[in-house]
């Protein structure tokens, strides 16, 4: 599958949702990282270069904002069990 590459969620440029991609969780494009863990790390006080250390200097800045901006999307989001 050399040609393979993550299908873009929305409109963003670092957030890819695939099915072939962790079961289609949101990530960061390019690596195997979910925004959720992502998210998770900076809740437990882990800076943007603490990251990259820990996973090997895969997030850019841009890539971080987009991790904030698709999660503030999310939490606005209103979902009803039907």
């Amino acid at each position: 599958m050399p040609d393979w590459s993550p299908k873009g969620y929305k409109s963003y440029r670092w957030i890819v949702a695939d099915p072939e991609l962790l079961g289609g969780k949101l990530a960061v494009r390019g690596t195997r990282l979910a925004v959720s863990l992502i998210l998770e790390c900076l809740s437990n006080e882990m800076t943007r270069e603490d990251i990259n250390e820990a996973f090997g200097q895969v997030l850019t800045p841009e890539a971080l904002s987009e991790v904030l901006q698709v999660a503030s999307e999310l939490t606005e989001s209103f979902h009803v069990a039907a």
